[in-house]
């Protein structure tokens, strides 16, 4: 019986386990963690047949080898340990790519991008599952992919959110359809240069057997036509603006594609233009997949929004609270402010991630009253608002503390809205950001009945 090894417990690491199990491999799952939450789940995969080894990192210097490594995306594609393995001919590949080979008779839709992906992602799913598609979202959102190859009855697309640490463990993966939302800075600390970052995305694109792209991203605008000179382009400022004349764009208050009027572009309830740049990424999607425009009306205008990016969570005298825990970057904590009305009170911090802070810097001068600085980074945040004269700060260190002060503020600013949108990871004091995002959500709720 072949000998699999997967790295990193989890939605994706489980579901890879179980498949490769189904299979006939021996199968081994081991985490370098060790909590309850942890071993609640390894007494599940145990009592399934699966060895689990917590607090353990794979030692390759054992007798028995494993024939495949399997790894979640959070385990860096270039550690020692990939790198020895690859050396010692153990295949090395990630679950994404692990679900591909079982689904790849299935068309695909893949979304990459720095941010946007989760938006365009659920809305695509929600557009195809109202034309009466079974086209699940996996990825990082949704289901593991290997979930959906272990479902009884596979599905008639797979809508998949694949980030760069995805594809770069997952090389063969070939979508029907694939998706660059935006490029920005991030990641560097681990993909070290802009160029190798371009590369790692271009790459999904390139066994993409269509192409769509944000055309209202400069750099995309810049960098990709030469490298995909027949892809479709999305534009939100009209036909006169789309790169190449094909694709999908915003002209009299509708979204066409090539000539045919889809949907009105307000039919969309989510704020901010780069809601209607997702929108119109979406709805290319769709009618290159043939899905009725009916369909495609009816699932925009139910669309409720996704969770933690720009979620309205509840309205408290006037002041609206809103939940945008997925901007773990500058650019994406910029659009979220850029979103809302001003003057906004801005809850931000974390753990900070390299990037250039000059735009949001320059949206926080221009539209919030006050910002409340939470985690690792405030000192360093304060230290920048310091440097641009911005003095309407305070170091509140967490959640608990920010949330009734952002109420007191804007009530003394008359500001419509708190926003939480951190331009940081959550590692500092949450598991994840949607543990963060669930944290306010809760607080705002419980402060606020």
């Amino acid at each position: 019986m072949p000998i699999a090894h997967i790295i990193g417990l989890g939605r994706s690491g489980n579901a890879a386990a179980r498949l490769l199990k189904r299979e006939g491999w021996q199968v081994t799952v081991s985490d370098r963690n060790n909590n309850p939450n942890l071993q609640q789940q390894s007494e599940q995969l145990i009592s399934e047949g699966i060895d689990v080894k917590l607090g353990y990192s794979l030692d390759l210097e054992s007798p028995e080898l494993p024939k495949i490594i399997v790894v979640s995306p959070g385990v860096p594609w270039d550690s020692p340990l990939l790198l020895r393995a690859r050396e010692l001919g153990i295949e090395t590949i990630g679950e994404m790519e692990l679900a591909w080979r079982y689904l790849r008779n299935i068309p695909w839709v893949a979304i990459t991008g720095t941010n946007g992906k989760t938006t365009t992602t659920a809305l695509i799913a929600a557009i195809f599952q109202a034309a009466g598609l079974n086209a699940p979202a996996c990825g990082n959102i949704g289901f593991a992919a290997c979930e959906l190859a272990l479902a009884e009855t596979p599905p008639d697309w797979v809508i998949a959110e694949i980030s760069s640490y995805q594809i770069e463990s997952s090389a063969s993966v070939a979508p029907r359809i694939g998706i660059w939302t935006t490029f920005t800075p991030d990641h560097l600390s681990r993909h070290k240069t802009l160029e190798n970052y371009f590369n790692i995305k271009a790459h999904l694109l390139a066994q993409s057997e269509n192409q769509i792209f944000n055309g209202n991203d400069p750099y995309l605008q810049n960098n990709a036509p030469n490298h995909f000179p027949n892809a479709y382009w999305t534009n939100v400022k009209g036909k006169a603006n789309l790169i190449n004349g094909k694709g999908a764009y915003i002209e009299d208050g509708w979204v066409i594609f090539e000539t045919e009027k889809i949907v009105q572009a307000n039919a969309l309830k989510m704020v901010g233009d780069h809601n209607q740049q997702n929108l119109l990424m979406a709805v290319a999607t769709a009618c290159l997949a043939g899905i009725d425009k009916d369909a495609i009306a009816l699932a925009i205008d139910n669309f409720p929004g996704v969770p933690h990016r720009l979620e309205h969570i509840c309205t408290w005298q006037g002041i609206d609270f809103i939940n945008d825990s997925k901007a773990t970057n500058y650019d994406a904590a910029e659009v979220g402010l850029n979103a809302v009305f001003a003057p906004a009170i801005l809850i931000a911090g974390g753990e900070a991630k390299a990037g250039d802070d000059t735009g949001w810097m320059n949206i926080i001068k221009a539209k919030t009253a006050a910002v409340l600085l939470i985690g690792d980074a405030a000192k360093a945040f304060a230290k920048r608002l310091d440097e641009i004269g911005y003095p309407n700060y305070e170091i509140v260190e967490t959640m608990e503390r920010a949330i009734p002060k952002s109420a007191e503020l804007a009530k003394q600013y008359q500001a419509k809205v708190v926003l939480l949108s951190p331009a940081c990871a959550s590692f500092d004091q949450y598991q994840s950001f949607e543990e963060r995002g669930d944290r306010f959500r809760r607080i705002c709720q419980e402060t606020f009945k």
